[in-house]
């Protein structure tokens, strides 16, 4: 299982044979000006909620690829009404597909689409498969549903956590949530793309080093293999 940083809080995970992006807010990114969405392949599309830096680029991902949106079930069936296709997902629920099952889990943040539709309640996955099991929180405060995560899910080989504060928790709460995940280590997302989520990487990198978790921050279009973190 590789997760390559797509900038913000877009990845490409690559598993079992599948591609899946994650949260696609690509092309206005200025800092992921050298990733090109023409070139980006996708079998899936997993989108956590409808903010427009998470949704901009799904329609002509989905259309030119013909991946399926993997989202709540408001979330697909309005791009469904725009011919694309998707799996509908609800909170607590799980579903296997060919790359492994995907289990939808709270969040605690808001949602809508940027056309102003209602998009439903957000949330964030767990996939598990052969290669590895991984979180992606999606947007979220910290919350003590994530304690359910180990307790449901079992192990964790990577926790994928907004860092950028303002929005989202900051580095000190992902800190805690790290601990309610049982899980060691930690991937960091969703900071630096704009002046109110911009961070001191090494300030949240030796906060980290103050305990037993580890905390990464890949380069945009740096590629982590989970089998070796």
């Amino acid at each position: 299982m590789k997760v390559t940083f797509l900038g913000h809080a877009s990845l490409l995970i690559e598993t079992a044979g599948k591609k899946l992006i994650v949260d696609p807010f690509i092309s206005p990114n200025d800092l992921a000006k050298d990733i090109n969405i023409d070139e980006l392949e996708a079998d899936y599309i997993l989108i956590t909620h409808g903010h427009q830096d998470h949704v901009v680029d799904v329609e002509a991902i989905a259309k030119r690829t013909g991946a399926t949106i993997i989202s709540n079930f408001e979330i697909v069936s309005y791009y469904g009404e725009k011919g694309l296709n998707g799996h509908p997902m609800n909170h607590g629920g799980k579903f296997t597909f060919d790359f492994g099952t995907l289990k939808y889990v709270n969040a605690i943040h808001s949602s809508v689409l940027p056309d102003g539709t209602y998009a439903g309640n957000p949330g964030g996955f767990v996939l598990m498969n052969k290669e590895g099991k991984i979180y992606i929180a999606g947007d979220t405060a910290l919350t003590m549903d994530m304690k359910l995560i180990p307790a449901t899910c079992g192990d964790l080989d990577l926790a994928i956590l907004p860092i950028g504060d303002n929005f989202t928790m900051g580095y000190e709460d992902a800190k805690i949530a790290a601990q309610y995940l049982e899980c060691n280590t930690i991937m960091g997302y969703h900071y630096d793309t704009f002046p109110p989520i911009k961070i001191d990487k090494a300030a949240a990198t030796r906060y980290f080093k103050q305990s037993e978790k580890s905390l990464l921050l890949p380069d945009i279009g740096e590629t982590l293999d989970v089998d070796s973190i």
